[in-house]
């Protein structure tokens, strides 16, 4: 169930092909009953309409966004240089250099305008951190955030009984 009065989270891609890594942004956030608007915008090809996201992005009520990109990977930072909003970089797996170049890109942001950088290809993680964030003022959210812990304990414990000591 997603709540009305919560701060959104919105989920930025350079371009669709990101679409398979970002839906487990948007998977992870639906379980926890989070609020989200997805759109692909590219910080070198739509970059005044990300600008114009981005600066706008408190006033339409977003508490977080999650900026997706493979290759140069600017789109995060030049959110990020547009905002106050924490701001989570996914770098994407999508060219020869294995997403190195995407990690590097999201990374290395400079003095004062950060991003937060979660593993290439690491949607998901990106959506808990979210949620994270705004659960410091949201209990709903750090409640939900606790059950799915819990859930990842007993699945864990589970697997440790089920193996008995030994591998067969």
């Amino acid at each position: 169930m997603v709540l009305k009065n919560m701060k959104k989270v919105a989920i930025l891609m350079g371009s669709d092909s990101d679409l398979p890594v970002v839906s487990a942004a948007a998977k992870q956030l639906e379980k926890l009953g989070i609020e989200y608007e997805a759109h692909v915008l590219s910080a070198h090809r739509t970059p005044f309409e990300v600008a114009e996201f981005s600066s706008n992005a408190r006033a339409n009520n977003f508490g977080v966004i999650i900026a997706c990109a493979g290759k140069a990977a600017h789109l995060a930072g030049a959110i990020a240089a547009q905002t106050t909003l924490p701001v989570i970089g996914v770098p994407i797996k999508s060219s020869t250099l294995d997403g190195l170049d995407a990690l590097l890109s999201t990374v290395q942001m400079p003095q004062g305008i950060p991003v937060a950088t979660v593993a290439i290809d690491g949607a998901a993680n990106a959506a808990i951190l979210a949620a994270q964030i705004l659960s410091v003022e949201d209990e709903i959210i750090a409640q939900r955030l606790l059950e799915m812990r819990n859930e990842m304990l007993k699945s864990v414990l589970k697997k440790d009984a089920d193996l008995g000591g030994k591998i067969q």
